[in-house]
């Protein structure tokens, strides 16, 4: 029978059938998908053949086709590269200025995978009750940056519950995953959205302005109005997978609109005569931290290289 995959423990995976019932399966024999290797091979929201066992339990034997998927370097096996999910409608990004501090090369090298694999990625920049004026600014700076760019923005606060309602319909009869740093608020802001959960929450480490980890795997919620949340580990690091140089300018989409005006078809955009993209960004018409976070993902294809 076939079941949806709605949480990854790491050995064992809990399998949703078409009825409802919730069976703790394994995956039979070892079997990787083909071309990726993965520390992952089964993930949350894979659709997935299984038997049950006369102990009750589901032998997982085969993947049906993902139609998309959210993927990283496994900072630890830099060769591998693990899954965060599959199947997925979109994705949101928490981002928090302070408390900790996100960069924007992490958040730069996370739209880029979405871009890679057809994902609609949206920013959502928790904490706002948490700011000084400076940092508000620094908010506000950041948003106006990414949705120039084509990607929709959020303010909320979680805890105060500010612009959570606004998250709610933008979620409705969609499969969504949440990803960002330990610390940043994930977990709260799923249980601001789905109050009925009992998701563990952790304040971040103030002697060094970091989150702790709270969510150890990946988990997948349904929606009371329908839909899906998916819920993930906190990353430190996002490592690009299989992006070579002469295509990482395709996933940033304001280098890549104008790569036709440059003068050259092949042009990397770092050096080349007549290059509209490297004109945009002394005209400063691309941002500084956009373009190095571009240099630095057609860096990524050196051996043994990963960046956080």
């Amino acid at each position: 029978m076939n079941g949806l995959v709605i949480k990854n423990t790491g050995s064992w995976y809990h399998v949703e059938t078409a009825g409802g019932q919730v069976i703790e399966s394994k995956i039979k024999g070892n079997f990787r998908i083909k071309g990726i290797r993965t520390t992952n091979p089964v993930a949350v929201g894979d659709v997935v053949h299984f038997e049950v066992n006369a102990e009750g339990f589901g032998m997982i034997s085969k993947i049906e086709p993902r139609r998309n998927y959210i993927i990283r370097k496994a900072s630890n096996l830099s060769k591998q590269s693990h899954i965060l999910a599959a199947n997925i409608d979109q994705v949101f990004l928490i981002v928090t200025v302070n408390y900790p501090e996100v960069s924007t090369t992490f958040i730069d090298r996370f739209l880029v995978t979405a871009e890679a694999y057809s994902i609609p990625a949206k920013l959502i920049f928790n904490k706002i009750d948490l700011y000084n004026d400076d940092e508000n600014r620094h908010v506000n700076a950041l948003i106006h940056l990414y949705e120039t760019i084509g990607y929709p923005s959020y303010r909320i606060s979680a805890t105060t519950g500010q612009g959570i309602e606004e998250l709610k319909e933008l979620l409705k009869d969609k499969i969504s995953l949440f990803s960002g740093h330990s610390g940043v608020g994930k977990s709260t802001c799923i249980k601001a959205i789905m109050p009925e959960l009992d998701l563990k929450t952790a304040a971040i480490s103030l002697a060094h302005n970091k989150g702790m980890h709270t969510t150890t795997f990946s988990e997948m919620f349904p929606l009371r109005g329908g839909g899906y949340v998916i819920d993930t580990p906190g990353v430190k690091g996002f490592g690009t997978i299989d992006i070579g140089k002469n295509e990482a300018s395709h996933f940033f989409p304001e280098i890549f609109k104008l790569s036709k005006q440059c003068r050259f078809a092949n042009c990397t955009h770092t050096h080349e005569p007549d290059c509209a993209a490297l004109r945009a960004v002394e005209n400063h018409e691309i941002s500084q931290s956009r373009y190095q976070s571009y240099l630095g993902i057609m860096n990524d294809s050196e051996e043994g290289k990963y960046r956080t």
